[in-house]
């Protein structure tokens, strides 16, 4: 089977390169590599001990800062280097203060991970929720390197638990620790005689909590909401766009700010035709009148989870596609959710349907409905705040465990 790995990704680098003229992540994906071991030796002094942070993309990080941030916080002294993946993660935390490098990740070749390693000098890897490198951990593991997983979360019908994931299953052999989010991953992880797992949670829920607990004032947002009720679209895209615009139009009285997953040019242009009569961000300052629109699309990147501060609803995006994004920053303001039909894979979206603080939706009609239920009672934002509160403390149990290899 590794030779089969191999292949697979020696395939997936020549299909980025015969993309990258057309595709502007795969564009980055490989310039963002190019002569990578240059940039690294050059910037990193491989004689010193650091701390090896891997996220795949944005999402990922996010999800993992809270462990960063505290780590750095009690260990000031120590040094860490960020990875990522995907250039949607890189391109926008590329100049993160608390590291002393971020870097996309090299292709996952045996010499890739070793000279990688080597130039790193790691006394610690951690890898946040997924992303199973064979040639990374197996390099990791053999320099007895400890390597954890945290928010970790798996699924029967992954790869691992399939009578033909031998392979696959070695690699999680390499972990020295999994922390993971449910007592079913426990379980899971149990059938294939994998022991060293600790149930912690999530750490998305301190990350929002915390972000919460401290929201940033936004002066021009303020002033397009006025007095008015408001509904947060956030993350969405083209089929979530279309149903919002149709409950926009039924609800003049409510104001609408809609900040879609890709800020291209193009897709801006799409959403402006469903909505005629928006605003964009990006003019709202100079426009004597734009307090006196219904309907704010957000063009840029960095802002949504400061937004959720001002609604009183949030819709989030992603469920008519791959999965719906991030329910938990809404939540945590106090707000209820409403999200398309795929988000079985998402714990925290079927919790929150289950108590009364989110709905699912197909259509406009389902849509319709969603919003006045959850507009009407006025208790559901309290449950959905009050459960991001009863699930944090993940953070604290990870330090906990990483002190017995940081010193102070």
């Amino acid at each position: 089977m590794l030779w089969l790995y191999n292949i697979a990704i020696q395939l997936y680098g020549l299909i980025i390169r015969l993309f990258s003229p057309f595709n502007s992540k795969a564009s980055f994906f490989l310039k963002g590599r190019r002569n990578i071991f240059a940039k690294i030796e050059k910037k990193i002094d491989s004689t010193v001990p650091h701390i090896w942070f891997h996220f795949a993309s944005l999402g990922e990080f996010e999800q993992g800062r809270p462990v960063l941030e505290k780590l750095k916080e009690q260990y000031p002294n120590k040094k860490i280097i960020v990875t990522f993946f995907s250039p949607s993660g890189y391109e926008i935390r590329k100049n993160y203060a608390l590291a002393e490098a971020v870097f996309y990740l090299p292709l996952d070749t045996a010499a890739n991970a070793e000279r990688l390693i080597t130039a790193f000098n790691p006394e610690l890897a951690i890898f946040t929720k997924y992303e199973y490198w064979y040639h990374y951990f197996k390099a990791l593991h053999h320099k007895n390197i400890p390597l954890l997983i945290i928010s970790g979360i798996f699924r029967p019908n992954q790869i691992f638990f399939k009578s033909y994931g031998s392979f696959h299953r070695k690699m999680l052999s390499y972990v020295s620790q999994f922390f993971v989010q449910n007592e079913e991953s426990i379980q899971l992880l149990k059938t294939i005689n994998i022991q060293n797992a600790t149930l912690s949670g999530d750490t998305r829920f301190d990350r929002v909590a915390e972000n919460a607990s401290t929201p940033k004032k936004l002066s021009l947002i303020e002033k397009f909401c006025g007095n008015a009720p408001v509904f947060i679209a956030g993350s969405t895209w083209p089929e979530d766009e279309r149903l919002i615009a149709l409950l926009c139009t039924s609800n003049p009285e409510w104001k609408f700010i809609v900040a879609p997953h890709e800020i291209g040019v193009h897709h801006i242009n799409e959403i402006e035709g469903l909505f005629p009569q928006a605003i964009k961000y990006s003019t709202f300052a100079t426009d004597e009148t734009s307090a006196e629109h219904q309907i704010l699309i957000i063009d840029n990147i960095g802002m949504l989870s400061s937004l959720y501060a001002y609604g009183n609803i949030a819709y989030i995006g992603g469920g008519f596609g791959a999965g719906i994004h991030n329910t938990l920053e809404a939540a945590a303001f106090g707000i209820p959710v409403i999200f398309g039909p795929k988000y079985e894979k998402f714990q925290e979206a079927k919790d929150l349907i289950k108590i009364g603080a989110a709905k699912s939706i197909q259509n406009i009609n389902e849509l319709n409905a969603a919003f006045t239920t959850l507009t009407s009672t006025g208790n559901e934002g309290d449950i959905a705040k009050n459960y991001v509160t009863s699930k944090t403390g993940s953070t604290d149990q990870i330090l906990q465990y990483l002190s017995q290899y940081l010193k102070p």
